[in-house]
């Protein structure tokens, strides 16, 4: 396969410490800043929760790995989660606040923002950070106390700064996000609750997806009813885009993969857990067919309509970072799930849902081409190729968004913010299939490299 690949690794392996190093001149004081064009923290942008906590995640990974300098930057999150990002009136933690004097930047706190949190402790507790496991007791509490819905079996969107009011809105992207920090919630703690809440929220996306061609609708109202035109007059919204994206069909898939490994490791029967293998292959294909190569340049437009029409077809590097990785988790399934087969009777769920925006008819569609091993690897030759000549700009420096020529575009990323994307894709395929990346690397997971 070519992301085994001995030369390829390697190269892989230098540029997860060119993005390290590059990631390093967002250090600020109270967190991480936003990185701009050139590198260098943007001084009008507050500092970010969620780009605290990924920082904070891509140093532990960088630490576990052997970068004994990436320590500090670790040490230096979990102070700023614990210190000036968190509200010690209210608990929880801002969403943004001001780089000079760490006032109170943006008045709501989101759970897209938190899971974050959840994540980055969970990372810096495998990397043997002091207060990892304080910075970690208090983020699932706050999950509990106030984003997790039992009702729904999801977390609910974003509350004010008192958690005295929520949204009336309920998203995907929080969820998947959600999802994830569930996923290594469960991997540090051993609390089965965090594996089956991550199992439900995936069922859900399991089921709105097979009911919508593989397309996974992302915007709800607060009892969980599509609103499918939801931000049509701002489609290019970095986090609640108009439409579909495609992005999230892959990120999803990843995660539905991930995991698969996770309750296989517990023991589940490998035929109650086989939708969502089937389930990550169809999202992936549906994502390859609407959004990749499809106008004229190569690239994956950023969002579609629920015909897989393109609507911004800018491109995002984190949206290539994650075609690369959800190739490598669906390869070894490519042969179970063929078109027409189905596993969705195998777990609770997949009856059609009010929320079914076709007419009467089946639910499954096969549209979109099936992914064979050899296609697969083509396809991932071919993206590693964009990413050399599009993406890249130097070691460690990825343009963010692209034109639809593919020329450097800032519509919705200006700059280079994030370094998240990048290095979970670039070790990714050098671990087994396991629910998270931190403890993975801990636990001496990552392949060597015959350098």
């Amino acid at each position: 396969m070519p992301w085994s690949n001995t030369d390829l690794m390697v190269g892989f392996d230098e540029e997860f410490d060119a993005i390290v190093d590059f990631a390093r001149a967002s250090r600020v004081d109270g967190g991480f800043g936003y990185l701009d064009a050139d590198g260098v923290v943007d001084p009008t942008r507050p500092i970010e929760l969620w780009i605290t906590c990924r920082m904070t995640h891509v140093f532990a990974m960088a630490a576990l790995k052997g970068d004994d300098s990436a320590r500090e930057f670790v040490e230096h999150g979990v102070a700023s989660l614990l210190g000036p990002l968190h509200d010690d009136e209210h608990g929880g933690w801002y969403s943004a606040i001001t780089p000079d004097t760490h006032e109170v930047a943006l008045d709501k706190k989101e759970a897209y923002a938190h899971a974050f949190v959840v994540l980055a402790a969970t990372s810096a507790l495998a990397a043997g950070i002091p207060q990892a496991n304080e910075l970690l007791d208090e983020a699932l509490r706050v999950e509990e106390r106030y984003w997790w819905e039992p009702e729904f079996g999801r977390v609910c969107e974003s509350w004010d700064l008192a958690f005295t009011r929520k949204e009336d809105y309920r998203g995907i992207n929080a969820n998947m996000h959600t999802t994830e920090c569930f996923l290594s919630a469960w991997d540090a703690t051993g609390d089965r609750k965090w594996l089956d809440r991550a199992r439900g929220i995936i069922r859900f996306v399991y089921d709105q997806a097979s009911q919508h061609e593989w397309r996974i609708p992302e915007h709800f109202s607060a009892n969980w009813r599509i609103i499918p035109d939801y931000n049509r007059d701002e489609p290019a919204h970095p986090f609640r885009p108009f439409g579909v994206t495609p992005g999230h069909g892959l990120e999803w898939a990843r995660l539905f993969v991930q995991a698969h490994a996770a309750l296989a490791q517990e023991g589940e029967p490998g035929d109650d857990i086989a939708w969502m293998t089937e389930g990550a292959v169809r999202l992936f294909e549906r994502a390859v067919a609407d959004g990749w190569d499809v106008d004229g340049a190569p690239g994956f437009v950023y969002t579609t309509d629920f015909e897989g029409t393109p609507v911004v077809r800018e491109r995002m590097h984190w949206v290539m970072c994650e075609a690369i990785s959800a190739a490598v988790a669906i390869a070894p399934f490519l042969s179970e799930h063929p078109a027409g087969k189905s596993h969705a009777g195998n777990d609770k769920g997949g009856a059609r849902s009010e929320n079914d925006l076709r007419g009467e008819g089946d639910l499954r569609d096969e549209s979109a081409p099936t992914i064979t091993t050899r296609s697969l690897q083509e396809l991932y030759a071919q993206w590693v190729a964009y990413v050399d000549e599009y993406l890249r700009e130097a070691p460690g420096r990825w343009y963010h968004e692209l034109t639809p020529d593919n020329a450097p575009g800032t519509r919705t990323w200006p700059g280079k913010p994030d370094a998240y994307h990048v290095a979970q894709m670039l070790i990714f395929a050098r671990l087994p299939l396991t629910p998270t990346f931190a403890s993975a690397i801990k636990d001496g997971l990552l392949a060597p490299l015959d350098r």
